[in-house]
């Protein structure tokens, strides 16, 4: 896969509403002779889910900002059945560049971009889905999981750390992948037993809301966790996870948020240890900026995010920082380039194939 290397992103700025069907384009984005059309169809977590389509957006309208000719939408999705017909309506009012949102719509982009092989469609945490009009962004979000999962050990008072997932879907799985794979390592490093609750890697089983919106979903998982003991939990949910971060305050527990810092996305800044960053933002941003400027050509090859490129990464410790200890911080700091130099190498059966 060709990679594209991307910039460091200095943070996360979402500041767009849930938008209502039939799709509607978004204020201030009118068309005009020549503009080039982006549409984005969320998945079910919807636009403003402090996560992954709330990161996605930030990247069309950072290409937007950067480019006067781009005109950027977004259509909602409230359930699956909505995917096909979003798609396809966005290719009937026009779209130039359409950007899926998450591998639950992988069939459903397939369907509507194999019908419509000369409309760029773009997807973010699907696998190639061999189709030339669609350009895959993907992560190797499993790195920045270990450093978490090493974190999350290390930062740990009872020696339990939990994580629990929206669905058990590979751009989900990957995540708790990682952290599983993190915090075995800090074990096998420093002869500890520190345990990990809602996941097992080996059987691929585990804790899961079965939503990514219904915050009272993950904080029933949450709760469950930290009745087993954990004081560190890492929800892989979208929305639904801030069920865990509205209720860890009073129930004594740190949350690392997932995809977007979370320190800078949602409320709840004083139980955020740190975030498994996965820069949807600039990866986006990046596809659009190129399909824009070679509108009428189909972009080739793809982007893979890892550690090296700042696709993936551990987030700032903001207000914990003092709370870390520090060698534990240079630990990290020391894992995270021997991932880059191959040293160490972290895999999960959901990763980019």
């Amino acid at each position: 896969m060709k990679l594209i290397a991307l910039a460091a992103s200095a943070g996360l700025a979402f500041g767009a509403a849930a938008c209502s069907k039939p799709p509607a384009e978004t204020p201030g984005t009118g068309q005009s002779a020549g503009t080039y059309k982006a549409c984005m169809v969320t998945d079910t977590g919807g636009i403003d889910d402090r996560s992954f389509n709330a990161s996605s957006w930030a990247g069309m309208e950072a290409a937007k900002a950067a480019n006067s000719n781009i005109a950027t939408s977004y259509t909602a999705s409230t359930a699956m059945s909505d995917y096909d017909p979003n798609l396809a309506n966005s290719v009937t009012k026009g779209c130039n560049y359409i950007q899926s949102v998450g591998g639950l719509m992988g069939d459903a982009t397939k369907k509507v971009a194999g019908a419509n092989p000369n409309t760029q469609f773009s997807i973010v945490d699907a696998d190639n889905l061999g189709l030339k009009n669609v350009f895959p962004i993907q992560f190797e979000t499993q790195q920045a999981a270990f450093l978490a999962g090493y974190l999350a050990a290390g930062f740990s008072k009872t020696g339990k750390v939990g994580t629990y997932g929206g669905l058990p879907i590979g751009p989900v799985t990957i995540f708790m992948d990682g952290f599983a794979d993190g915090v075995a390592h800090f074990n096998k490093v420093k002869g500890k037993n520190v345990q990990v609750l809602g996941w097992d890697k080996a059987t691929q089983k585990g804790l899961f809301t079965n939503d990514f919106v219904k915050q009272e979903a993950g904080k029933q998982q949450s709760d469950t966790l930290v009745a087993q003991g954990a004081d560190v939990i890492l929800p892989v949910a979208g929305g639904a996870g801030l069920g865990s971060a509205a209720a860890a305050k009073a129930g004594n527990y740190s949350i690392i948020w997932v995809d977007a810092d979370g320190y800078e996305t949602t409320p709840y800044k004083d139980v955020m240890l740190s975030t498994v960053i996965k820069n949807s933002k600039d990866g986006v941003k990046e596809a659009l900026s190129k399909a824009a400027g070679q509108k009428g050509t189909l972009l080739t090859g793809g982007f893979l995010g890892t550690l090296a490129n700042n696709g993936v990464s551990l987030a700032p410790y903001h207000d914990f920082d003092s709370k870390v200890d520090p060698a534990l911080k240079s630990e990290i700091e020391a894992l995270k380039a021997d991932i880059i130099s191959g040293k160490i190498k972290v895999t999960s059966a959901a990763q980019p194939k």
